[in-house]
């Protein structure tokens, strides 16, 4: 039995895992090494760079458009799929991820802004929603996506 296999996930096993960020220029490179971790453990190498890619748009735009912590959270939602989560202090959805069905992306040259795009093109899945302050008395949004795995 090969290690992959070994470490598959079991269909309908449920396991979650959330790191808490800081505004730290290297807590993006902590976020992608923790996603890609968590995926060999559970023998989803094949959809580990994809998601690692995708964690560090979302992780670097909550760090960039916010001024506190950041959270990361991987699942599997008992399904074949990996979802990551990031939550930020700014309840603000970016306009990728508020419902244009085709938003523009940023003007031609511009050193930013398509990270969420890059999200939508590669998620199989993604969303957004405003967080209000019932979650641990703090508000703010989570943008996620899902990868089938």
């Amino acid at each position: 039995m090969d290690n992959v296999a070994a470490n598959a996930a079991r269909p309908g096993e449920f396991w979650t895992y959330t790191l808490q960020l800081p505004q730290d220029r290297r807590a993006v490179r902590i976020a992608r090494a923790t996603t890609r971790s968590v995926l060999l453990a559970y023998g989803m190498a094949q959809v580990s760079d994809v998601a690692e890619l995708l964690a560090s748009e979302l992780v670097t735009n909550a760090l960039r458009y916010s001024d506190g912590p950041a959270w990361i959270r991987l699942s599997n939602p008992r399904t074949q799929h990996v979802r990551v989560g990031v939550w930020d202090s700014n309840p603000t959805i970016p306009p990728p991820f508020h419902g244009a069905s085709h938003p523009t992306g940023p003007p031609e040259g511009a050193e930013r802004g398509r990270g969420l795009l890059l999200v939508r093109e590669c998620a199989d899945r993604w969303g957004g929603y405003a967080v209000g302050e019932e979650v641990f008395g703090m508000c703010g949004k989570l943008l996620w996506f899902e990868l089938a795995a």
